[in-house]
This record gives structure tokens, C-alpha cells and sequence, in this order.
């Protein structure tokens, strides 16, 4: 699925400016990881951002964020291999499985967060904002 594709998704979302493409570079250096090719073409047209997908509220980050956040969360303590990229605004935070090739999305509380209680959210970037936007 293209952003186009994800438009609906995001329409009630307050988008960041875009990032460039040597900003996401640098995160990925930063992370020693390269991240999924449909949430770099999100980042480049918004550098994450708040607000509603449908009728869940969501935050996500901005891509700079991504390494001192799951430092300061200490994600790799608790959920090895979670790479969190943004939350409900809540106890919830929303992240990529890196355990696996295609890097799934999964929800996990932030307090009493482990891979136990781990609930999918998606393959893809844009599976994720679809969950988003059907829950009610």
C-alpha cells in the first residue's frame, strides 16, 4: 500500500513535516537497523505527528526520537527486539517486531511491558493505521 493509499487513514492526524532522507539514514545508523521501506515513504512525507486515526488516538514519533525514546523507555530490557515508533497517548506503546524478516507491529502496555502480552497490530505500516481506523 503507497501513502496515497493510506490517505483516508491519516486525515485527522496533525502530520510533522516531512524528513529527509539523510535524517532517516542517520536514525537507522543510530538504531543499526534499516527500517521498513513503507513507514520511510510515511516519514517522508510526515515526520510523524498526533491526533486521530478514525476514532483511536494516537502519537508518532518523530524519526529522531526513535533511538532516545527506546532508551528511556528501555524496550531492549524488556521486549528484546521491539523497536517502539510511537503510543496511544496512553499505556500503550506501538512498535515493529524486528524478531521477524517483515517486522510486524505489535501493541504492548508500557508498564508491564514484555513480549507475553504482546497484541498484533499489523504486517505493514499501513495495516497498522487500517486497525487503527476500524477500531472502535
Amino acid at each position: 500500500m503507497q501513502l496515497g493509499d493510506m490517505h483516508e487513514f491519516l486525515v485527522n492526524l496533525n502530520r510533522r513535516p516531512a524528513v529527509t532522507d539523510a535524517a532517516i539514514r542517520e536514525t537507522e545508523k543510530q538504531l543499526n537497523a534499516e527500517l521498513p521501506r513503507e513507514y520511510k515513504g510515511f516519514l517522508r512525507s510526515s515526520n510523524g505527528g498526533d491526533g486521530f486515526v478514525g476514532k483511536k488516538y494516537v502519537i508518532l514519533w518523530r524519526v529522531d526520537e526513535l533511538p532516545s525514546m527506546n532508551q528511556s523507555y528501555e524496550v531492549q530490557k524488556y521486549v528484546s527486539g521491539l523497536l517502539v515508533f510511537g503510543s496511544s497517548g496512553g499505556g500503550e506503546a506501538y512498535g515493529f517486531d524486528t524478531r521477524f524478516p517483515d517486522w510486524p507491529i505489535v501493541q504492548v502496555p508500557f508498564v508491564g511491558m514484555e513480549w507475553a502480552v504482546a497484541e498484533p497490530m499489523g504486517s505493514s505500516f499501513s495495516e497498522f493505521l487500517g486497525q487503527l481506523y476500524e477500531t472502535k
